[in-house]
This record gives C-alpha cells, sequence and structure tokens, in this order.
C-alpha cells in the first residue's frame, strides 16, 4: 500500500537528516576536538619553558648573527610551522608545542627589534603591543563571537588564535624589559612580580568565579613576561644581575625539558582534546578559556 504524500515527505526528511546532520549537531562535532591542548597543569609547565626558551635562544642567534638573518630565519621556520599545524585535522602535540616555541623565539625578536632596531624606548613599546593585542581580541570576537579557546575548530579561528598567540608574545617580551630595566626591578625582580602576579587570575576564577576566558587570557599573557624574565636572569651576566650561565646554555636546557614533555605528553595523549575528556571538563581543573 502506497503512503501518502505527508509520509512519503516525512521518509524523505528523516532520511536527509541522517545523511546531512543539522547545524547544530555539526557545530558540535567540530568544536569537540579544537586543536588546542586540554588546559591543565602540563599547559601551564610547557607554556612557560617555551617563553624562557624563546628569550634565550633569540638573544643567542641575536647575538651569533646578523639580526636581520636571524628574524629571516625564524620567521621562514615559523611559517613552515603553522603550515604543518593548519594542514592537520586535529591536535597534534608535537605540532602545536613547535609552533609555539618558534612563536616564542620570532615574537622576542619582534619586541625587541622595535627597541633595539628602532631605538623606541620600552615605555612606547608596551603599550603599542598592547594596544595591537586589544584590537585582535576585537576582531576576532567581533568576527567570531567568542574568545573561548574551546572553539579553535576552523581554520578563521585557529588564524585569529596563532595571531592573538604572536602578539602576546611580543607584548610580554616588552613588559618584562620594561619591568627589569627601565622600572628598574631588574630579572629576578620582574620573575617574581610575575610569578605572583601569574596566580591573581587562577584565584579570581575559583575563588569569586570570574569569567573564565577573561581569566585565561590574563594568565597567558603573563606567562611571557615571566618565562623571559627567568630565561634573562639565568643567562646573562652577573654584573647585570643574572647568574652568568650563558644564552646558549640556558636555551638548551629549557628546550631540553620543552622536548621531553611534549614527548610524554604526545605518547600519552594527556593534553589531546579529543582523547576521551569533554575539552570544557579541563575547566575544572584549571581554567581553561571556556565560556562560563
Amino acid at each position: 500500500m502506497r503512503g501518502s504524500g505527508s509520509d512519503r515527505d516525512h521518509r524523505r526528511d528523516a532520511v536527509s537528516a541522517t545523511l546531512r546532520p543539522d547545524d547544530s549537531r555539526s557545530h558540535n562535532r567540530r568544536t569537540e576536538s579544537p586543536k588546542v591542548p586540554r588546559i591543565s597543569a602540563y599547559f601551564w609547565l610547557v607554556k612557560i619553558l617555551t617563553t624562557a626558551m624563546g628569550e634565550a635562544t633569540a638573544d643567542y642567534f641575536d647575538h651569533q648573527l646578523l639580526p636581520v638573518i636571524a628574524v629571516v630565519i625564524a620567521g621562514v621556520a615559523l611559517l613552515a610551522a603553522l603550515a604543518w599545524q593548519f594542514s592537520l585535522a586535529r591536535f597534534s602535540a608535537w605540532s602545536y608545542w613547535l609552533v609555539v616555541a618558534l612563536v616564542a623565539v620570532f615574537g622576542t625578536m619582534a619586541a625587541d627589534g622595535l627597541h633595539y632596531e628602532l631605538g623606541l624606548p620600552y615605555i612606547v613599546t608596551t603599550p603599542f603591543l598592547l594596544a595591537i593585542l586589544a584590537g585582535v581580541f576585537a576582531a576576532w570576537y567581533r568576527t567570531e563571537k567568542t574568545l573561548s579557546i574551546h572553539t579553535i575548530s576552523t581554520p578563521r579561528r585557529e588564524a585569529f588564535y596563532w595571531v592573538t598567540v604572536m602578539a602576546t608574545f611580543a607584548l610580554g617580551t616588552a613588559a618584562g624589559d620594561l619591568t627589569a630595566t627601565t622600572v628598574g626591578l631588574g630579572y629576578l625582580g620582574s620573575a617574581v612580580l610575575f610569578a605572583v602576579a601569574i596566580t591573581l587570575p587562577g584565584l579570581a576564577y575559583w575563588k569569586l568565579h570570574s569569567n573564565p576566558i577573561l581569566a585565561f587570557w590574563i594568565a597567558y599573557i603573563l606567562t611571557r613576561p615571566l618565562g623571559a624574565s627567568v630565561a634573562d636572569w639565568m643567562g646573562l651576566p652577573r654584573l647585570i644581575g643574572g647568574l652568568g650561565w650563558g644564552r646558549g646554555t640556558v636555551s638548551l636546557i629549557f628546550a631540553v625539558a620543552i622536548v621531553s614533555l611534549v614527548a610524554y605528553l604526545a605518547l600519552t595523549r594527556r593534553d589531546d582534546p579529543g582523547h576521551g575528556v569533554d575539552p570544557a571538563a579541563s575547566e575544572m581543573e584549571l581554567f581553561s578559556g571556556e565560556d562560563g
């Protein structure tokens, strides 16, 4: 017996829905596996290590090579790493942290170029880079309506994310040098200052239930001057307030630590957002940049 027209339409709609999921279900699948790590203590540890390594490595190569050559090499390496990152369909610990490490090196060179090559004081470059970062955040939010890192699953959002990361590294480099030299705190004093400052957004999120996205990005920005100040303190000569270990030695120490931790994360997939854990669940560990 042939069904009525409405029955046939209903069956056709059901088949279409099965073959072509609706937008909400498709959106859920895209956002279940963002291309950034789960946010936990491992994330913050590796992030700070990369900032320290980037500072020491950039300074080392700036003194071993002509600054222009060093910037070109770092820029080409960064573009190659970004091409690899964007070509992947899902999160990769090796790819992600390679880009972060190279951003740390290139971002340091960019911020130092404004000061050493153009002669701009840190009191000028720091607010200038802060304004650039604010503009990037504004453009990202205006376009995507969110700054949550758990939505980094499309090429456009990933592009906004990496531009933001670059801006935070450049800003953090300038801010760390500002407090250490212009303000006069020294490298150890700056490290202590930013170590205390980075705990504040976490406490605000934990105790006062502040916006997790805001807390995440404030802490993320502060990792840069913290790591850079530690690296400068360890690597620079004793005459200017450092330990005198040398930039190359400090760079190697942090590089070995980063590779070891990333290898562990790649093997265990503890930071893989698509590996058995709802990415939003990481918010329960440490504030994670998810909508609150």
